[in-house]
């Protein structure tokens, strides 16, 4: 019961799916990071049914990009336009976190956001489904949230509020660290066996700009920059496959 409230807590909080609901406790919120990648496996199946379809070409593309969107109901986006406003005001670390706080979406988000969809759209219409690449893009979109939980569990905290803190908080942080760890390996693994190199390098660079961009002027990560690392990740590691695809290695 409790695994079931688990999967349920982390569907109900990173997707728009409908899920029965729960009050949030210590047992059901301790584990709730490690069943995050769950969502990416959604979106993959979705992008793979979407993609055997015999659609036409413009209506699979608009599939391809707004299914995520669909499944999360847009809260990495949420927290990319947040952060896009906050590294554009050039301010120091208590302006920046402030602007994350602030619900209210400035310009910077706005044209962050339409040159965003306008890459995403095209790297989508490059894409040529088959199913080794739906088999490709569903571990990546895992990947990412692998890799989103274990930064929220291992990165240091930027304030003592918001979801990233109480879910950091209420996580078995050095359990959710080991099992997201070694869930990273076997991805890397998986998308290495199919060919997808690119992607793991693409995954792997934004990582470390992430640890970056948050320790440096964020002093730590929280719920936004967690949902700027996701949304940037998924944006090159779709550019890697696409552009994996176009030179022939995939």
């Amino acid at each position: 019961m409790i695994v079931f409230q688990t999967v349920a807590v982390a569907l109900a909080m990173f997707s728009a799916l409908p899920v029965p609901q729960f009050d949030w406790n210590e047992k059901n919120m301790r584990y709730a990071l490690c069943a995050f990648p769950l969502v990416g496996v959604i979106c993959g199946a979705l992008w793979c049914l979407c993609g055997a379809l015999p659609l036409p070409d413009a209506a699979q593309t608009a599939g391809f990009c707004l299914i995520p969107v669909w499944v999360t109901g847009g809260i990495h986006l949420d927290g990319y336009a947040d952060t896009c406003d906050a590294l554009a005001s050039y301010g120091d670390t208590a302006k920046k976190l402030a602007i994350l706080k602030d619900p209210h979406c400035g310009a910077f988000a706005v044209i962050r956001l339409c040159s965003y969809f306008a890459a995403y759209l095209m790297l989508c219409a490059c894409v040529q489904f088959t199913p080794r690449t739906g088999a490709l893009w569903t571990l990546a979109l895992m990947g990412e949230r692998m890799l989103s939980g274990l930064a929220v569990a291992a990165f240091p905290l930027a304030k003592n509020t918001g979801l990233a803190h109480t879910f950091a908080t209420a996580a078995d942080r050095r359990t959710v660290c080991r099992v997201l760890a070694a869930g990273c390996l076997v991805w890397a693994v998986g998308i290495l066996a199919l060919g997808g190199w690119a992607l793991l390098l693409a995954a792997g660079l934004v990582f470390a700009w992430y640890h970056r961009v948050a320790v440096r002027q964020f002093g730590g990560t929280t719920g936004d920059l967690a949902g700027w690392f996701l949304q940037k990740c998924e944006l090159w590691m779709l550019a890697a496959l696409a552009a994996s695809q176009w030179l022939g290695v995939l």
